[in-house]
């Protein structure tokens, strides 16, 4: 547009100058060193303002596009007024150069377009190709390389048949690099010699010439597989033809074929050189036995491109009996009856394993050659074996023969032994996990047992299983791992004398955000606390290992608190919350693949109404009285044995029946159930006198000092009293008690008792000094005087309060 615009003007300027003057030959040109030059060369230009043209007066300038040029200087030796300029470089691919007078710059009085450009490129990766289907023709095609041209470019296409010494050229309209060449224009067996010529204004380069025979750049139809069958064992005889359009075709072609078994899912190649036409037919050897092949084909002539591979035609191989080993994996999974295992057998082949056939089954069996235990045509199997049995034989059989049996030792579980650190499973990639353990510290361990199954899917023919070495502790199990599906990894140590328990993680081999969030559920409200609780996401839509629950929550004033819950649990605690405002909740979800919110859930904690204020008072206080009867009804019915144990019995001398106890009864004991007073169980020891009637007081006193046998201890046991001051016994919590002396008939004696048990103990007591009465005087008669009156009046019974009560009156 813009250079229309340009010539529009060039043209409208030169009928202008025209009209000054008095011809029609224009009054002012402009003349340049070229009107195409090649980018950034410079570029002279002269304005010419005839002399007879004297409208024009007056000193002109020159511009470029609307840029004036400053450099203009005037021009004598030429016939009229002239104007001439340099420009240094000239680097735009196109411009317009005019000529005006400067008092009016409007009036343009002679104009010229100047581009520029480069010469054309030398055409590059001429390719010609042959078409040998319908429309047979030759299609040659190239690449300008840069640097553009900027300038129009026209491609010619030259071809010479040296056999013919023909001769062609063939022009292309500007900016197309391609060309077909029709079927009169060459010979499928005859060299042509090809190039391209590329012309513009500024020159003009040519191509390398390419040199082929026609029908060797022909990219031939795909061929067809007419028949595939098994020749030999191992061997398989292809036959083939070329396509409807090529059976003209009689020279050597090279030929290649691809197989692949059927279970596989990559192609071999198996290039064959060189097959003459009329032997359309190819072997194939070295294949498995008994195996299903998928064949293809394709052709091409000497270095011609490929023929696309043909449709695919299958065979099977002759059969032979099946060769190789099995691995396996066996395991206890319960006792049936007393004397038998109820085993589970798994197997898969090794790389040496061949079936060697299509219809493989297999059998346990007990002995190599008999003793079936089951047979079945998939990869595991469950059988009964005894208690003693120590080896199963695994046997792979077809229409052909039998393997050599696989000998599987049984391996029986030890309840001792196991492994105690499964670390984390960590996914490697899709369709691979990597697991690793803790090593078993046992010197016994042969090696580990790595087994995978679908968690989604009980099918016991998904089980996958892996042999670790005795000393690896990681393994990467590849396999046809779904992504966000949840598998069970279980990790076996096996011994020479059996196999330990298991530890079983759950792995993915690609996590993502669960597809279901949880429900809410309100389980528990206090007056300010509230527990919330949410059911548990179905295994088949976690998508991931659930790693954490986080509960935001709000009120009205919209300030969002975070409550982290536990996976295990599913539940949380919310404290502090407000009886008066309503709260909106969202739980999220989250595993290492991404989290997922719930919707929205609303709750309010209502304040307690005075009913139920009531009840729980009531309550309360009924509760109360019920601990308070039952504390008093214990106490009740076990009154004397809490007085017992609270409240020692204590003797009462005063209260005491010592005074019914006849002479031949020196120790009595109560039964238990007498309490009318103390049981006469704590007296320790009492000690009775035998006095004569009618004994002179001097033989009485005297019979009863020289009485050896019942007052030996008389002073220790009254000196070792505790109400006597130094007193010294080891036992401080005993009284002794007096020693009671029962006469025979009017004479009253007593002396101290050796009992240890504790009386009531008072300070305001004081006992007396050994022998010796309080307030009597020093040289009377000690406890006993000589006379009755005399005793009577010396002792006084006020200082002895617990001996007071055993005066024994005379009842004659």
């Amino acid at each position: 547009m813009a250079s229309a615009w340009m010539s529009l003007l060039v043209t409208l300027a030169a009928v202008k100058a025209a009209q000054y003057g008095n011809d029609s030959r224009p009054c002012a040109s402009i003349l340049a060193s070229s009107s195409v030059v090649t980018l950034g060369s410079p570029v002279t230009a002269t304005c010419v303002i005839r002399d007879d043209c004297p409208a024009l007066a007056g000193q002109a300038e020159l511009r470029l596009d609307n840029r004036v040029l400053s450099a203009v200087v005037p021009v004598s030796d030429v016939s009229g007024r002239a104007y001439r300029v340099v420009i240094p470089a000239f680097n735009r691919s196109r411009a317009t150069l005019t000529c005006c007078l400067r008092a009016a710059p409007s009036h343009i009085i002679a104009g010229l377009e100047i581009r520029a450009g480069h010469p054309p490129p030398v055409p590059q990766n001429l390719s010609c190709q042959a078409n040998l289907s319908t429309h047979e023709s030759l299609t040659c095609k190239w690449d300008a390389s840069p640097p553009q041209s900027h300038l129009p470019t026209k491609y010619t296409l030259h071809t010479y048949i040296r056999d013919l010494k023909w001769n062609h050229a063939y022009e292309l309209p500007p900016g197309v690099r391609s060309y077909t060449i029709p079927r009169a224009g060459f010979v499928f067996f005859s060299e042509m010699e090809i190039y391209v010529k590329a012309e513009n204004a500024l020159g003009q380069t040519s191509s390398a010439r390419l040199i082929l025979e026609p029908v060797s750049s022909a990219k031939f139809d795909p061929p067809r597989i007419t028949k595939l069958q098994a020749w030999r064992i191992g061997c398989l005889r292809l036959i083939w033809d070329f396509s409807q359009h090529q059976k003209w075709m009689k020279e050597f072609v090279s030929l290649e074929a691809r197989l692949k078994t059927e279970a596989s899912s990559s192609w071999s190649e198996r290039p064959i050189l060189d097959q003459m036409t009329p032997e359309r037919y190819v072997y194939q050897r070295g294949l498995l036995h008994g195996t299903k092949y998928l064949a293809q084909i394709r052709v091409r002539y000497q270095q011609s491109p490929w023929s696309e591979w043909s449709d695919s035609q299958s065979a099977v191989t002759l059969e032979t009996a099946p060769a190789g080993a099995l691995d396996t994996w066996m395991r206890v999974t319960g006792n049936v009856v007393p004397n038998q295992l109820k085993m589970l057998l798994f197997w898969k082949p090794t790389e040496g394993f061949r079936g060697n056939g299509r219809n493989v089954s297999f059998v346990v069996s007990a002995l190599k050659t008999r003793g079936k235990l089951c047979a079945t045509a998939g990869n595991h199997c469950t059988f009964h074996v005894p208690k003693k049995a120590r080896k199963v034989y695994l046997t792979a059989l077809n229409a052909a023969g039998k393997s050599t049996p696989t000998s599987v030792r049984i391996y029986r579980p030890l309840a001792d032994e196991v492994i105690w650190d499964v670390g984390a499973v960590v996914a490697v990639g899709d369709g691979s996990v990597s697991v690793r353990w803790g090593k078993v510290a046992s010197p016994n361990v042969i090696d580990y047992i790595v087994e995978w199954r679908p968690l989604l899917n009980s099918d016991l023919s998904l089980v996958h299983f892996e042999t670790a070495a005795w000393n690896a502790s990681s393994l990467n199990l590849t396999g046809n791992f779904e992504p966000y599906k949840p598998y069970g990894i279980s990790v076996y140590p096996r011994f020479k004398n059996g196999i330990g328990l298991p530890r079983t993680v759950q792995a993915y081999a690609l996590q993502k955000a669960p597809s279901a969030d949880p429900k809410i559920i309100i389980k528990k409200t206090w007056q300010y606390h509230v527990e919330l609780t949410w059911d548990e996401i179905p295994l088949d839509r976690r998508n991931g290992i659930i790693q954490s629950y986080k509960l935001f929550y709000w009120d009205e004033t919209k300030r969002v608190h975070v409550a982290t819950g536990d996976p295990e649990e599913r539940k949380v605690l919310l404290t502090g919350l407000s009886s008066s405002s309503v709260y909106d909740a969202v739980l999220m979800v989250s595993t290492h693949g991404g989290s997922r919110n719930g919707s929205i859930f609303h709750f309010d904690i209502k304040e307690m109404d005075p009913v139920s204020s009531i009840i729980i008072v009531v309550a309360t206080c009924a509760c109360f009285c019920l601990v308070i009867i039952l504390l008093v009804k214990i106490c009740s019915s076990k009154h004397n044995w809490l007085k017992m144990r609270l409240w020692p019995d204590v003797p009462d001398p005063a209260n005491s029946s010592i005074k019914s106890w006849t002479s031949e009864s020196t120790q009595d004991i109560r039964a238990s159930w007498d309490f009318d007073e103390p049981n006469p169980i704590y007296l320790s020891h009492l000690s009775f006198l035998e006095i004569p009637q009618k004994p002179n007081k001097a033989e009485d006193v005297s019979a009863w000092l020289n009485n050896a046998e019942d007052t030996s201890d008389l002073g220790e046991s009254m000196c070792g009293s505790p109400f006597i001051p130094g007193f010294t016994s080891s036992n401080s919590d005993s009284v002794p008690y007096a020693t009671v002396i029962f006469p025979a008939a009017h004479s009253h004696e007593y002396l101290r008792s050796e009992s240890t048990q504790p009386l009531l103990q008072s300070e305001e007591l004081q006992s007396p000094k050994c022998y010796q009465n309080i307030g009597a005087p020093e040289d009377s008669q000690v406890f006993f005087g000589p006379k009755e009156d005399t005793v009577a009046a010396t002792i006084q019974w006020e200082d002895f309060p617990f001996l007071k009560a055993l005066t024994l009156n005379d009842t004659q």
